[in-house]
């Protein structure tokens, strides 16, 4: 929820000076579109944010900037989404009215496989994930997708639905195969003061692979591979996870390229933009990235997103980069065959 006691006399306005979409000619303008936005106001900002959640990782006010943003685009409808679009979408991943129980031992970790279970099927198998138990489908799902729809209400009236399911369960540890799901537990539920059940704990699906290949490390083939980290735009509500993939990629025997466009200035997939009418943008924006990839010697990309891997994938591949999500790299390293991308 955003907090709009240390803006005013922030002398950065990191959260939007930084940004990467947004231009300011300088920081006087920047404060005066944040002061519109803090009144309640329309902004500039609001029609020109693609969502890509950087504002979230630049604030270090601890203010939570995109939720002033989000819920804005939302009261002024601006981000002029097609609306048959966003109710079909909407729709579309509507939680069930009733949940199935599963049987799950309590005391053991529990892999969420989000709504998306089937697609990433084949990315869900081996050595890896075979040994634990799983829940999936509309009934934990995050939701957190409606921030590209500048749909925040839908995420606040679903997320107390969700947490129900979770504590119906009986589930205590839940690994989250997408980022989104554990920036939905670790950032969105706290932050909103939304509460979770006593006890609960997400572990991000990368906390869980460190921890496994540290107690397997002799079965761990070095891949030598240079690649080029594609970082997921959900990622910055849990910043600190960026650590942890240079700690599996030590593990697994890959250079993670030193590169213009990662870490804190990583650029997001641009998918989102096609949905905002934005398809020129798109394409540069990509064309920028994978050119950035190839210039420092990637030899292939890695992903936590599929749906980064869908929107990037084949431009990649085109460019003779090979494509992986990172969960299918320490796959190969432990002597198993992955998905051809």
């Amino acid at each position: 929820m955003f907090d709009p006691s240390n803006c005013s006399s922030c002398s950065n306005i990191d959260c939007l000076m930084r940004c990467q979409w947004i231009n300011f000619e300088n920081i006087d303008e920047a404060r005066t579109e944040m002061m519109k936005m803090i009144n309640e106001e329309e902004s500039r900002v609001l029609q020109e944010c693609v969502t890509c959640f950087a504002c979230e990782e630049y604030c270090r006010k601890g203010s939570h900037p995109f939720d002033l943003i989000t819920t804005l685009q939302e009261k002024y409808g601006s981000l002029n989404i097609n609306p048959k679009i966003v109710d079909a979408t909407v729709n579309r991943y509507k939680p069930h009215a009733e949940l199935r129980l599963k049987e799950i031992d309590p005391n053991k970790p529990v892999l969420n496989k989000c709504a998306f279970g089937r697609t990433n099927a084949e990315n869900m198998k081996g050595k890896l994930f075979d040994e634990l138990q799983a829940v999936g489908g509309l009934s934990y799902f995050c939701n957190l997708v409606y921030h590209h729809y500048a749909k925040d209400s839908v995420i606040r009236e679903r997320a107390p639905i969700i947490a129900e399911n979770i504590k119906k369960q009986g589930i205590k540890e839940m690994i989250c195969f997408h980022d989104e799901c554990y920036g939905f537990y670790n950032s969105y539920f706290p932050r909103n003061n939304i509460p979770l059940p006593e006890g609960f704990k997400p572990i991000h699906l990368f906390e869980y692979i460190r921890d496994f290949l540290k107690a397997h490390a002799t079965e761990i083939t070095k891949l030598n591979l240079k690649v080029a980290y594609q970082r997921p735009c959900s990622n910055r509500f849990s910043p600190h996870v960026d650590k942890i993939v240079d700690e599996i990629c030590e593990l697994i025997g890959v250079e993670r390229v030193a590169r213009k466009y990662d870490r804190e200035n990583a650029l997001c997939c641009a998918g989102v933009l096609a949905t905002l009418g934005k398809s020129k943008l798109m394409r540069t924006t990509q064309d920028k990235n994978i050119k950035d990839m190839l210039d420092h010697g990637a030899e292939a990309v890695a992903y936590n997103c599929p749906m980064c891997l869908e929107s990037l994938g084949s431009k990649v591949k085109r460019k003779g980069l090979k494509n992986y999500l990172l969960s299918d790299l320490c796959r190969l390293a432990l002597g198993e065959s992955v998905p051809d991308r």
